[in-house]
């Protein structure tokens, strides 16, 4: 019986991308055989129930002109107040792809969650520069932790 749930929201606008999110659902499924349900939507489809239900949560954005995704704001923007007082404390894992540095974007989710009250398990995985296939590497490696953690109950 699956009695925990990772939800992984992203905006992958990208093939890049979209392999980076099939990278951390893989990573993910990797190490908890089963005992977690791992689901893995857009930005744009996720509403608040779906948070609420989570036991932890992967966020995944590009870096757009120096922040967030107009995907990822939208998501925080539609879930910020439903999830306000029921989601506090939620686990929660962040990458970000960046052309640049991706500082403004993290800033950004950061002062987000912090107000959400949401608890980051791990330092957010900032995939910086022009593309390497490494980031893919890194992705699996942060749904892994990610999901292992959420399985032993470390969080």
């Amino acid at each position: 019986m699956v009695s925990k749930r990772l939800l992984i929201v992203a905006h992958a606008p990208s093939e890049n991308t979209q392999d980076m999110v099939g990278a951390i659902v893989q990573g993910a499924q990797s190490t908890t055989n089963g005992r977690i349900e791992i689901t893995a939507q857009t930005a744009f489809e996720t509403n608040s129930d779906h948070v609420i239900k989570a036991q932890a949560i992967i966020l995944g954005t590009t870096e757009n002109l120096g922040y967030m995704s107009g995907g990822m704001k939208d998501f925080f923007d539609r879930i910020y107040y439903p999830c306000l007082e029921k989601t506090q404390g939620l686990p929660y894992g962040l990458v970000i792809r960046a052309g640049q540095d991706g500082t403004g974007t993290l800033r950004a989710i950061d002062k987000i969650t912090t107000g959400l009250r949401w608890r980051a398990v791990q330092k957010a995985l900032i995939c910086r520069g022009k593309w390497r296939p490494n980031f893919i590497t890194q992705c699996e490696e942060l749904g892994a932790a990610t999901a292992l953690g959420l399985d032993l109950g470390v969080f």
